[in-house]
């Protein structure tokens, strides 16, 4: 009886010591930011398929273990990473998760959303760092609804930074500017001339280069579907609305004249206006040269037209020519930007280089612009994306944006590019 009661209280103290040591292994998690996957997820290599899996309420309608989804957020510090997720499944799922290459399993099996602890990971650089998750197995038709992921530790001490709202901005990602510096005294400004080469692999889907911007519009090229391109300009209307329906008469934009194979016709959500396209498919590594005109026409209306020269074809084409009412203006408030216009993209780099900017002025002389100031829109300005950057390399100036690149630029910040010094060959009374 005696051997059998020391037996009894040694497996006590053996069981006490194992449950010690496991949760020495299990430390408890801390979770201080919950970020949602709705705004800040994206399936990997398969843009196709985020519409379809990423939504309302975050992933869901996951069924193919193949199928990767990442969800990014950056951090200014570095440390250990605590990692959870709400999650909800319709039967016991098993995931991986993995951060900076170190992966764990884990199982949700609760028919309600509910926490799911994940475990204790590094952040060994300060900067942008993505969760990805991948199927296990599953006992039901799908893996794991998740909600958001939880995040806690050293490494969340200073700023983290993720969309937390608004996450069809958030999901765009931020948009990036260069307002070009106009010398003092240089008259009314006429034509102004830019160029733009898209490096090769920067050609994303739903990207807008845009290199002629203006007080009342914009021109330039776009990344509309795997088969088509555009070349773009349109003229905002006087009349602040987004329906182009609610227009009045006297202050729609008049078509003057188009180019061969150009569409026109009105446009909305962003203003109203007139807007005309011609399907080019342009390349990536080609120089391509942009050219505007605006001046006043009287009786109170500013005519803006745009023409495009691709090398390909060896000439200046028409895009369109339009007629603004209740203006009266040369062209004003000159600059370019970049950005991307389809959310299942979002999570992908695309740069553009922007050259040798010239303006024509009222005094019948080229001016050279060498001074941009570098700014950003309200996702990057309200730091829901912090993936933005600009500014100047040789002679020509930058844009990049999107794909969580952890280095951005400081907003409201100006550049100086190397004068060129050779001023446009451009025959106005030639132009088509």
């Amino acid at each position: 009886m005696k051997n059998k009661c020391v037996y009894l209280f040694l497996l006590l103290i053996l069981n006490a010591a194992c449950s010690h040591s496991d949760k020495e292994f299990q430390p408890d998690l801390q979770f201080d930011f919950s970020i949602p996957t709705e705004g800040n997820s994206w399936v990997v290599d398969n843009a196709v398929k985020n519409d379809d899996l990423i939504g309302d309420q975050g992933i869901k309608g996951w069924t193919n273990r193949e199928t990767k989804i990442r969800t990014y957020f950056k951090t200014e510090k570095t440390g250990t990473l605590d990692i959870g997720l709400i999650a909800r499944s319709e039967a016991a799922a098993k995931i991986k998760v993995t951060l900076n290459g170190n992966s764990k399993i884990v199982e949700a099996n609760s028919a309600n959303f509910d926490t799911v602890e994940v475990g204790r990971f590094e952040i060994v650089e300060p900067g942008y760092h993505f969760i990805e998750v991948e199927g296990v197995e599953k006992k039901g038709t799908s893996f794991p609804a998740i909600e958001s992921f939880l995040i806690g530790g050293e490494a969340t001490t200073g700023n983290v930074w993720f969309a937390k709202e608004d996450f069809y901005w958030g999901r765009r990602g931020p948009s990036v500017h260069l307002g070009f510096q106009v010398p003092e005294n240089a008259g009314n400004v006429v034509y102004f001339y830019n160029e733009i080469n898209v490096p090769e692999g920067n050609d994303v889907l739903g990207s807008y280069f845009m290199a002629n911007g203006f007080g009342q519009g914009y021109f330039g090229i776009q990344v509309n579907s795997e088969d088509e391109r555009r070349v773009l300009f349109s003229v905002w209307s006087p009349y602040e609305t987004n329906d182009p329906t609610e227009i009045p008469e006297d202050q729609q934009i008049k078509l003057l004249k188009k180019g061969e194979g150009v569409h026109t016709g009105e446009f909305g959500n962003e203003g109203s206006g007139g807007q005309s396209y011609y399907k080019f498919m342009w390349k990536t590594g080609t120089s391509y040269k942009f050219l505007l005109k605006g001046t006043p026409a009287g009786n109170n209306f500013t005519d803006y037209t745009a023409w495009f020269y691709a090398p390909e074809v060896n000439e200046w084409k028409l895009i369109a020519s339009f007629s603004r009412p209740k203006t009266n203006t040369y062209l004003t408030n000159l600059y370019s930007f970049l950005e991307n216009f389809y959310t299942e993209t979002g999570n992908i780099t695309r740069l553009g280089n922007f050259a040798n900017q010239w303006i024509y002025t009222s005094n019948n002389e080229w001016v050279e612009i060498t001074t941009v100031k570098f700014t950003a829109d309200a996702t990057a300005r309200k730091e829901s994306r912090m993936d933005y950057a600009g500014g100047v390399n040789g002679n020509q100036f930058f844009l990049k944006n999107c794909g969580f690149f952890s280095e951005t630029t400081t907003i409201d910040s100006y550049f100086e590019r190397e004068e060129g010094g050779m001023a446009p060959v451009v025959k106005f009374e030639d132009l088509p």
